[in-house]
């Protein structure tokens, strides 16, 4: 039914017979000539039908957002040399469509995001709706392109498991065959377990769930993450560099290739000079005090103060920064500590935590014994723990957020729109 999306369609086709196929988003009649403007996934492609064409009668029987597939001849369009057209011999209708569409595709009557969310299908057909999806593509495309590049391993971990990795409270319960089970918040047990068996440098981008009860713009129930392990580390900053360079990487990427939907989107991509700051924690609490914020040392920093930090460092020329050595007693078990501080670090991105990691603890004594600290019972954990007992050597990683990172990249005032089908407390349909 079709040979060539619009996009592909070129003066270097001129006088070539080719198929197109989609919906047709226009109807449009001038002097007896019709013109159709057919929609596919890549753009826009004009069809004239000429007054002596014995396809003009069938063009009256054809409405809006019909699904039609057209063969015909490329030219020249009148008027504009580096456009071309179609000049049919052949439409086929494929489907019909109701009329009007439940939702306006057309730019000129705008609805807000739960109406549009509600008639995806139908948003969807919005260029730059469908935009934001081929960026999201190349997105993902860079990321594995880069890390397989450097021999990592893709990988795929449960996601239906019988503890969480960062505790009970924001964990989806379910039944497995009368067993309490969970939806994974993270593949972090499974991954680090993984860098005892010779796999020592692997990924995975999959879903993961958060039972959060939260309404923000930035926050999902269902996300997709990035997560990767890597052993035989040095020490934290390795997977500092591995990270950043990934990210980098993602975003000469997008550039690349998904320059149609940037500039269509007017986005202008910014790669960052690595390596990228180091923050430690201490300094971001002075730089927010210096702002004047309110702020005490040794607790988390919040959205509030993610976004003044982020305009405090913008300001000084990075739309990305790492935050380093928190404080041990807010970081999960996992994590190896140092001090009172411990190796760990956030990756912020324009005000935003997108990525959170480090460095973790590979010995099965003080593994076990900083669980405990943190009143979780290492019997729980029984799986995961052997895997420590028989040779784990020091590694560390990251759990990265695509859909934040997608927001971010486009400017999209909520991250549901970096999402085909989000879900959150409100919303399980469709």
């Amino acid at each position: 039914m079709r040979t060539h999306y619009s996009k592909e369609l070129t003066r270097e086709f001129i006088g070539k017979r080719v198929t197109i196929a989609g919906w047709v988003a226009e109807i449009r009649s001038f002097g007896g000539i019709k013109f159709l403007v057919i929609r596919d996934r890549e753009g826009n492609t004009q069809v004239t039908i000429k007054k002596d064409s014995k396809l003009s009668k069938m063009v009256e029987e054809i409405s809006k957002e019909y699904v039609v597939s057209v063969t015909g001849t490329v030219q020249e369009m009148r008027g504009d040399s580096n456009r071309v057209e179609i000049i049919p011999d052949k439409i086929e209708v494929l489907n019909t469509s109701e009329s009007p569409l439940p939702l306006d595709i057309s730019g000129k009557i705008e609805s807000d995001l739960d109406a549009r969310l509600n008639e995806r299908f139908a948003d969807l057909r919005r260029h730059d709706v469908r935009s934001i999806f081929i960026v999201k593509t190349e997105v993902l495309n860079g990321i594995r392109e880069y890390l397989d590049n450097e021999g990592f391993v893709e990988v795929h971990t449960p996601k239906i498991v019988s503890a969480g990795a960062e505790g009970g409270a924001s964990l989806f319960a379910l039944d497995y065959f009368g067993t309490k089970a969970y939806l994974a918040q993270s593949p972090q047990l499974f991954k680090q377990t993984l860098m005892a068996t010779g796999l020592d440098r692997v990924y995975e981008i999959s879903p993961a769930f958060r039972a959060e009860k939260s309404d923000t713009v930035r926050h999902i129930s269902e996300f997709l993450s990035f997560d990767a392990e890597m052993a035989f580390i040095e020490s934290q900053e390795d997977v500092l560099v591995a990270l950043e360079e990934t990210v980098a990487y993602s975003l000469e990427h997008v550039k690349k290739h998904a320059k149609p939907e940037l500039d269509y989107l007017k986005v202008e991509i910014k790669v960052p000079e690595l390596p990228i700051p180091r923050v430690t924690y201490s300094e971001a609490i002075k730089l927010l005090k210096k702002d004047g914020k309110d702020v005490k040392e040794g607790g988390d920093i919040d959205t509030e103060m993610e976004k003044q930090l982020g305009a405090i460092m913008e300001k000084k020329g990075h739309e990305f920064y790492y935050i380093v050595e928190y404080p041990e007693k807010i970081k999960p078990f996992y994590i190896m500590e140092k001090g009172e501080h411990s190796c760990s670090f956030d990756m912020m991105y324009r005000g935003i935590e997108l990525a959170s990691g480090g460095q973790r603890e590979h010995r099965y004594d003080h593994l076990t014994r900083r669980m405990k600290k943190l009143k979780l019972n290492p019997a729980n954990f029984e799986f995961y723990l052997k895997a420590f007992k028989y040779g784990m050597p020091p590694h560390g990683g990251w759990g990265f957020g695509i859909d934040r990172f997608v927001q971010k990249i486009l400017n999209l005032p909520n991250i549901r729109e970096a999402v085909l089908f989000p879900r959150d407390r409100k919303r399980l349909v469709p």
